[in-house]
């Protein structure tokens, strides 16, 4: 879920993050910074937080986070991947759904994805969340970084 969109969006430019490889070809994973900030996936414009949270999507976040996501996540210690406390204070809700609805995609184009890939060794499953799922599970890692 670390780790948290797309050309033709709105919000940020359209330059590309581009790089070549050694044959001086551009790589085929370029980014927009949309992209860059807010992730690769089916969500494409930017999520906001309210200021009040909803309890009902806390509640449901929760479920969901125990069932689908404490195997591998822990809020404030690693674990086998990334601690996620704090999570919503460095990326958007955009990005943290997109980590969880495209984790493949992210883990193969983004870099921050790749790097955490590179540090913790496991690749994120897909968990086969619905939006409303991962709005959800955003919406209870917001709560709990608004506690601290």
């Amino acid at each position: 879920m670390a780790g948290v969109l797309f050309a033709g969006c709105g919000g940020g430019s359209d330059s590309k993050n581009t790089s070549k490889d050694s044959s001086g070809q551009k790589e085929s994973s370029e980014l927009t910074d949309f992209q860059m900030e807010h992730g690769i996936g089916p969500v494409t414009e930017h999520v906001e937080l309210d200021d009040t949270l909803n309890e009902k999507l806390i509640t449901k976040g929760e479920k969901i986070f125990e069932l689908k996501c404490s195997a591998c996540h822990k809020l404030n210690s690693r674990y086998v991947g990334p601690p996620l406390g704090g999570i919503t204070n460095t990326r958007t809700p955009a990005y943290l759904m997109n980590m969880m609805l495209n984790p493949s995609e992210m883990i193969q184009k983004h870099p921050i994805p790749k790097a955490l890939l590179g540090e913790y060794a496991t690749v994120m499953t897909d968990q086969n969340l619905s939006r409303e799922d991962a709005r959800a599970i955003v919406e209870y890692l917001a709560s709990e970084d608004r506690k601290e």
